[in-house]
């Protein structure tokens, strides 16, 4: 009778845990959260050495042939090429760091990432390390780009990037 009891127990508890619904959730952004989201972390500045070792590209003329073949992950990269012909670079072996360089391969911008995983806060330097702007990095396809103030400078959603009025200002290749 106790086996029986038992039995029926642990069949009741296996059947009511099963039963159970799973919970999953996330976050949404609109443009507003998104800005609170980023003007309440503190700003710090890049490792000006990091910098100084990123200045040039010296992967600038096969990143360019990769741009032309519409090839933008290399097995120690992976490359996004803009509208405004410039292009960046996430090496591998360092997926916190971006580095944005004009089409001869002159470093422009450093990115610093505060996470790999999504959502995460981006923040993009000049050379000499005054913020340009600050990044809510949703999703894959998802960001939203503030000034250092909190002014919206683009949303991009996939292949394009929107202003607050939704003209698009800029695009990229982008593949899911």
């Amino acid at each position: 009778m106790l086996k029986a009891l038992l039995l029926i127990t642990v069949i009741f508890m296996s059947l009511s845990v099963q039963a159970e619904p799973i919970l999953t959730g996330g976050v949404d952004y609109n443009v507003q959260s998104a800005r609170q989201e980023l003007l309440q972390t503190p700003v710090k500045k890049p490792d000006s050495f990091l910098v100084a070792e990123n200045l040039i590209d010296k992967n600038n003329r096969e990143n360019i042939r990769h741009f032309f073949k519409g090839n933008v992950e290399i097995k120690d990269r992976t490359l996004a090429f803009f509208s405004d012909l410039t292009y960046a670079v996430m090496y591998n072996n360092d997926k916190y760091h971006v580095w944005y360089y004009s089409k001869d391969g002159r470093l422009i911008y450093a990115e610093e990432k505060d996470n790999l995983i999504y959502p995460y806060k981006s923040y993009k330097y000049t050379t000499s390390g005054r913020l340009i702007n600050m990044g809510l990095r949703v999703s894959k396809g998802e960001t939203f780009i503030y000034t250092p103030d909190g002014k919206l400078i683009a949303y991009w959603l996939k292949d394009k990037a929107y202003d607050e009025n939704g003209n698009v200002v800029m695009t990229r290749k982008y593949f899911d």
